[in-house]
């Protein structure tokens, strides 16, 4: 978590640079043209996300703090395998997925071309997940 805090602040650090350049930059070129104001939707654009990359910053370096622990990450005699989630089961045979995408493709079709299309996409999706969830409660699969 350590690392995550410092490559924030260097976040923050490189868009203040570069909200300063960028107001700079705008409020010459403004000038050129007369006006004399920058360009406000860059300039709070970028300097809002120098405020965000603050605040999470902080708020990761509190929590680092607050909890003590090293993830993987910050250890030089860590393995790559301890950083690995567990993931969960999944079947690689299982074609429930690919139906039930194919039901909200079919969900944003009714949406875009006509509603009466969602109706049918409801209907798939509904069996596509009470078959994916039940696929290995029966068949050869069965538990």
């Amino acid at each position: 978590m350590r690392a995550n805090v410092n490559l924030f602040w260097i976040l923050t650090v490189f868009l203040a640079i570069v909200a300063g350049v960028y107001i700079g930059w705008s409020w010459a070129d403004n000038a050129s043209h007369g006006l004399d104001h920058p360009e406000w939707a860059g300039t709070v654009a970028i300097t809002l996300t120098a405020v965000l990359s603050a605040f999470i910053a902080f708020y990761l370096g509190r929590v680092h703090k607050a909890q003590g622990a090293e993830l993987p990450e910050d250890r030089l005699d860590a393995n790559i395998d301890d950083g690995d989630a567990e993931l969960g089961f999944f079947s690689p045979w299982s074609w429930w997925p690919i139906v039930l995408a194919a039901a909200a493709a079919l969900m944003f079709l009714g949406l875009a071309v006509g509603f009466w299309i969602s109706f049918i996409a409801v209907g798939l999706g509904v069996i596509a997940l009470v078959g994916w969830v039940y696929e290995y409660y029966r068949g050869n699969f069965a538990r």
